[in-house]
């Protein structure tokens, strides 16, 4: 065994940055920070201030994506009952978003096992979104409109991808039985009400530009 060899077992190894650390460059960061998306495998990973500004859109190549921040929301989001029967979500909301790899907009329900994918019929969410020319911009793969279907109609947010990652989780944590349980649904209507707090107005005619 050589001298190199040998100084791995005499020398004590490195310590590591206790904490959270960015999945990209293992540089420690805060609780609360940044995501990146992963365009071949979906996966969300945690970065650093300094890898999140390498991968936004405007610097960007390659198959990393900067989550951004933006938080868009409507109450009165122009949907009909009968367009949300023929989008085939069973239940009371739903996300979608723009999959660059697929070259198409997928949709997802959260649900105790997970997200869920639902078949999106494009004829129909393409006439969702001409009644809703506000939302259309939403950037690839980064950014989602987030749907739910209350008691008083349909309200949306356009949100980062990883908000509707942290729906999923919410309910994974939380729901008991058939039903859910108080439990779940309260931290649903916290999560939502936080949403609304975040999310002006969208502008008319919304681009992928902040």
């Amino acid at each position: 065994m050589t001298a190199t060899g040998l100084r791995r077992f005499r020398e004590p190894a490195p310590e590591r940055p206790a904490g959270r650390l960015c999945e990209l460059c293992a540089e420690p960061v805060g609780e609360r920070h940044g995501h990146v998306v992963n365009l071949e495998n979906r996966a969300l990973l945690c970065a650093c201030r300094c890898c999140h500004l390498l991968f936004t859109p405007e610097n960007a190549e390659g198959r990393v994506r900067s989550v951004p921040e933006r938080h868009l929301y409507t109450p009165a989001f122009r949907m009909s009952e009968a367009d949300w029967a023929a989008l085939r979500i069973p239940v009371r909301m739903a996300f979608f978003f723009v999959n660059s790899v697929l070259g198409r907009t997928v949709a997802f329900y959260p649900s105790p096992g997970g997200a869920t994918e639902s078949m999106l019929p494009e004829v129909v969410w393409e006439r969702v979104l001409r009644a809703n020319p506000e939302f259309t911009g939403a950037r690839p793969d980064v950014e989602a409109l987030l749907i739910d279907r209350g008691a008083d109609g349909f309200a949306c947010h356009l949100v980062p991808i990883d908000a509707c990652y942290e729906l999923v989780g919410l309910i994974r944590t939380t729901w008991t039985g058939f039903a859910g349980g108080r439990e779940a649904w309260e931290a649903i209507d916290g999560f939502f009400a936080d949403l609304r707090r975040r999310g002006e107005p969208p502008p008319r005619g919304v681009t992928g530009r902040d």
